[in-house]
């Protein structure tokens, strides 16, 4: 099976330089959720037809090719002159012996069933048109039945009042054998309201050919709509999320409020995992069992282990969360952080490439970078790691059982040895050996006869 993705569109409504097909719908481009479903096709062509903002676009397409066996082919759509002109740039790149299906890079959400169902009706023979019944379809292509065939397809500009009143449309996906395809389309004319070559006008011809015209539905409305400004892009947003939503709380998932959820990537949830409100979810995440999310945190390629509980208002990146470990609130683990087991990680703590053993704690005010922790070890308020001299970056390593006092600061390489305590107050710029208490900071005195400054009068 061919398969032609038309992505050549301005979009003008979006009001955006951005091309359309490539704003972000659930963190990911348009463009990228028809390819990704495409592909589960298992085609063995794909071409995306490209047009406006064509470098991005092809950058695009790069970033899929530098890891396929099976390249993405481009064809460019120099001026947008329709729909049928458009799939006229990808013929050269088809295979006559199997059919084409064509979609759209600004419909997302048609799911990979429907797709299957509508190649199913098509057979190596037949057009086959995905179609939707509407309550309101308003600027949408009729499809005109005669004795329940379908005999051709009507633009909304170009329909009498009877075919306006037609209520199943035309989604503009379809399957047609490709030998009849590109004849159909070397002899499309745009004399129309439009002035444009309408890919639609080919089911008129189909039928005048002989070659049967079918249909098949997708499995909600919604799977065939497209966006055409931010308002429809944000109402596909809120549907996609919530399909994201209902499917977790299918699997178990406890969701406080399916409505305000972000799902932006891959979240995998064991058995009873909690989730509150406001947050967001990038990049894969996942969640293993009994773990709680607190309301309003940002989770980005992150492993939560079981029963761990993250408080609110947490950024979590690239990191790992180790058993019945509690974080936050208002903690950010950077990339590289890996804590063990129990670990406490409390409120505005900053943590980066970092691993830290079971069972220690840095409960508030800590910066923990480039740093090897041990078991049991408790960080004071206000402790720093100087990991960084302006050129390079060291490490630090506290062992286990280590006790930090408080507003110290441990300047990199630096080692703190077994079961060693810091002075609140320290700072340590050499080994700490191990067992013994560590301190640096000037004598305190009082100043005998010290008064303190007036204000001057005016």
């Amino acid at each position: 099976m061919n398969v032609v993705i038309l992505a050549a569109g301005m979009g003008k409504r979006m009001q955006s330089a951005l091309p359309k097909v490539l704003h972000p719908l659930a963190g990911k481009p348009l463009l990228s959720h028809v390819i990704d479903t495409a592909r589960t096709l298992s085609p063995s062509k794909l071409c995306v037809i490209y047009g406006h903002g064509g470098a991005a676009v092809l950058k695009l397409l790069d970033g899929y090719n530098a890891s396929l066996e099976l390249p993405i082919a481009a064809a460019e759509q120099a001026q947008q002159l329709g729909t049928g002109h458009a799939v006229q740039q990808a013929l050269p790149q088809l295979d006559d012996s199997v059919p084409t299906l064509i979609l759209y890079g600004d419909v997302p959400l048609t799911a990979a069933s429907s797709l299957r169902s509508l190649v199913e009706a098509a057979g190596n023979d037949k057009l086959a048109i995905l179609t939707v019944e509407q309550n309101d379809p308003f600027g949408l292509g009729r499809i005109v039945r005669e004795n329940g065939a379908i005999v051709r397809i009507v633009e909304e500009k170009d329909a009498t009042p009877a075919e306006r009143a037609i209520r199943e449309i035309n989604s503009g996906i379809m399957v047609a054998p490709t030998a009849h395809l590109k004849q159909w389309l070397s002899s499309l004319s745009n004399n129309n309201a439009q002035g444009e070559y309408y890919l639609t006008d080919i089911v008129a011809q189909a039928v005048r050919d002989g070659v049967t015209v079918t249909s098949a539905q997708p499995g909600a409305e919604w799977e065939v709509a497209g966006v055409n400004s931010k308002v429809q892009l944000a109402q596909l947003e809120r549907i996609h999320q919530n399909n994201i939503a209902q499917a977790l709380l299918e699997r178990g998932v406890t969701l406080l409020d399916p409505a305000r959820l972000d799902v932006r990537g891959e979240l995998i949830c064991g058995r009873d995992v909690t989730i509150d409100v406001g947050c967001v979810f990038e990049g894969v995440v996942e969640l293993a069992d009994g773990v709680r999310i607190g309301a309003n945190n940002v989770l980005v390629n992150a492993k939560v282990a079981a029963g761990a509980y993250i408080k609110p208002f947490c950024h979590i990146e690239d990191a790992v969360v180790g058993a019945a470990s509690v974080i936050g609130p208002y903690a950010r683990l950077r990339p590289g952080t890996v804590l063990d087991e129990g670990v406490h990680i409390g409120n505005f703590v900053e943590i980066k490439n970092s691993q830290i053993a079971a069972n220690s704690k840095a409960n508030h005010l800590a910066y923990i970078g480039d740093a090897t922790i041990g078991s049991r070890v408790n960080i004071g308020a206000g402790m720093i790691t100087c990991n960084y001299d302006g050129v390079n970056k060291s490490r630090t390593v506290i062992e286990d059982d280590v006790f930090i006092g408080s507003d110290s600061q441990l300047i990199a390489p630096v080692t703190v040895g077994k079961g060693a305590t810091l002075g609140a107050g320290t700072t340590l710029s050499k080994d700490a050996p191990p067992g013994k208490l560590t301190i640096s900071r000037t004598r305190q005195m009082t100043v005998e006869g010290w008064i303190r400054p007036a204000k001057k009068p005016k």
